[in-house]
Formats: C-alpha cells, structure tokens, sequence
C-alpha cells in the first residue's frame, strides 16, 4: 500500500508536548485548536468505545476529546428534528427525545458510546431494516477541518459547503476526514407498544421466506447461528402489534421477548470482529457456513466474533473463508477490529472498489494526512 508521502502528502513534524489532550467546548474553540497545531498529527475520542476500531495509529501530537462538546442545542418536536454536540452520550440524547414521545431510532450496540462517534463509525443495529442507518438519518452537520475553517452542510444551518454531502461523506470516515462537532438528525415518534417473537429454527431460509410473506412490516428480522435463534422485532399500535405477534408466532412457533444476544456484537473486547454483507437472498447461505454469524437477515449485514486466545493463523482463515462467501453472495467483508498478532496477518480491509478517489476526497479536508492517518481503508 502506497505511504501518504507517496501520494503527494506531506508528512507533519511532532512538535512539543506531544501525547497530550485536550477538550474543546465549542466549534470555534476547536478550530483556533487545531489552527495552532498544524504541525501535530491529531487524533478524535469520543468516549473511548471504538478507539480499537480500524487501522492501528501511532501515538498522535494531539488527542482532541469531544466530550465537552455536549448538549442538545435545539429540538424542533414539531418537525422531528433535533441538533446535538457530538460528545453527547447517546443513551443521554434518548432519554431527553423519549420524555418528548420521540426518539432518534439508532440502537447502540455499544454501550457508552457518544453521538459523534456513532456516526462517525457508520454505527447502526437491528432497527437499520426500518428506519436506516446512521447516514439516512443525518440531515445536517458542523465539521471542523484540518486546516482549523468551520464548515456546515445539510438540513438547520445557513452555510453549505458546495460540492459535498458532509453527512454522507463523514458518516463512517473514523476521524479521517474533520472533527464532527454538531449533528442534526430526522426524528421519529416512539412506537406505542413493541414485541419481540422469538425461536429455534432449523432452516433459516424457511422460516426467513414465511416471513417476507407473511407482510408483518418488522421493524428488526435478527438471526444467531451459533444459538440457531430468529428474532423479530414489531413496532405500532397495541392492537397492530399484538395481531403481528400473533401471525409471526403462528410462523416461529416460539417464545416472546427479546434474546440476550440481541443487538450485541458476537466478540468480546480484545477478539476479532468482522463485519460482513450479503444479497438478503443470500443470507441463509451465508448462515449455514462454519463460521458462525449474528445480525440482521432484513438488511444482510452480519457479524462474526473470534476470541482473544484465538491463533493469528486461524483467524487468517475465517477472515478469507468470509470473505470468499460474502464475495460470492454479493457482499463483502471487513475486519473491524483485531488484536495485534492478528493485524500483522491480516488486511483489515480487504479489496475496495474507489480507493483512488477515497484519497483525493483525504487530500482535499487533510491534505497532510494529520487526522487519524492509517485508521480507515487503504490507510488513510
């Protein structure tokens, strides 16, 4: 993989007080910060949750902390919009929505985790099969660039920035790109009532095909094949709900509540978890196979967990196992986060179609590659 220096970036010089951190509270605090330090790599924490998450960073001059940056700046309840800092803790922002019979209908697979974060790990669980994901439900964002210029773009602010679709662009981008420091996201009202019907199946492809049928508008079709269990989430009226819980009873044959397992990434912290996509017609397939995979069969994203203590060797193998698969049924898959021994082996990333133009996109927002440089795809 071609260095930053070799794609005509130049490389920044560590200057004093390297390895040190700071918290700013405002969009323009941060951007007289990061004017002042030009000559520092920098790295973005949230609250720490996914900080093990893509390519592994060498130590930067500057660690920028986001959680001063906190609070709901407005809820427009009428119009199911709110605008948020991005250091607030996600679970915080969904009290403060329920008490207003709304919600921003993103789970948390990670507890902890703050809003900026979220979005900027592209972040979704079982809800994405109704409501999307992160990068549907951001409508408008306020970044700070490398270069220290605040930019707006989307739904509540007054300033584009002409050419790019921020939200899009920096949902997912792991800091790579600016300092997400203010979001606006589309709302949704809570639901009335809920119910989550559960069972062991034996033919996943069965059972996923009676569903379909069946016309019940899940909200969330999730599938464990380690425990061999289906789990359906639907959302509504308490007399809808209750009708659609009784017909995918009829179909599951199972129990009600939600599983232990349920919106829970399958790795425990220092293992290897791997992120894999398919044709929902594909699912099944995908299931069946020796590595055992956990997630959403409505939207074809799953997720495969491997122990800490598990060989660098081995893991090699289910990585290309996967990844043959998940090429095979029109997917793909990557390796969100690893141990070491594991990183030494292993392409994180895997083939991506559009990297050429992923690296002018970086040299256009951090054209000395400071922010967060190696962490995402192709080492940007």
């Amino acid at each position: 993989m071609a260095s930053p220096a070799e794609r005509g970036f130049s490389t920044p010089s560590e200057g004093p007080g390297v390895g040190c951190s700071t918290a700013p509270a405002s969009a323009e605090e941060a951007a007289e910060l990061f004017q002042a330090v030009t000559d520092r790599t920098v790295a973005i924490r949230g609250a720490g949750t996914k900080q093990d998450w893509g390519g592994r960073l060498e130590p930067p001059g500057l660690t920028v902390d986001t959680r001063a940056l906190t609070g709901v700046v407005e809820h427009a309840a009428g119009d199911l919009i709110v605008v948020v800092r991005a250091g607030t803790p996600m679970a915080e922002l969904q009290q403060q929505l329920a008490a207003k019979g709304q919600q921003l209908a993103l789970d948390e697979p990670v507890e902890g985790a703050t809003v900026g974060g979220t979005v900027a790990a592209n972040i979704s669980g079982p809800r994405r099969m109704l409501y999307g994901t992160a990068r549907d439900l951001v409508i408008g964002m306020t970044i700070v660039r490398a270069d220290g210029k605040v930019a707006q773009s989307g739904g509540k602010v007054v300033k584009n920035v002409a050419g790019y679709d921020l939200g899009k662009l920096f949902t997912g981008s792991y800091g790579t790109l600016g300092l997400i420091t203010q979001l606006a996201f589309r709302l949704h009202p809570l639901p009335e009532s809920g119910a989550v019907v559960r069972s062991r199946v034996a033919d996943f492809a069965a059972v996923l095909a009676g569903i379909r049928g069946a016309q019940v508008v899940p909200s969330a079709v999730e599938v464990d094949s380690a425990s061999g269990e289906i789990a359906v989430l639907v959302e509504g009226t308490a007399a809808g709900v209750r009708a659609r819980a009784a017909t995918l009873a009829k179909i599951l044959g199972g129990d009600a509540g939600r599983p232990d397992w349920w919106g829970r990434y399958p790795w425990e912290p220092g293992g290897t978890g791997i992120k894999v996509t398919a044709a929902l017609s594909r699912v099944p397939g995908l299931l069946s196979g020796r590595v055992k995979l956990r997630g959403s069969a409505g939207t074809g994203v799953l997720y495969a967990g491997l122990s800490a203590d598990t060989p660098p060797e081995e893991v090699a193998r289910c990585v290309d196992e996967l990844r043959t698969a998940a090429r095979d049924a029109g997917g793909h898959a990557i390796v969100l986060t690893a141990p070491d021994e594991v990183r030494e082996r292993v392409d994180l990333w895997g083939p991506v179609d559009g990297l050429a133009l992923m690296w002018r996109v970086k040299q256009q927002f951090d054209p000395a590659a400071r922010l967060a440089s190696g962490r995402f795809v192709g080492g940007i």
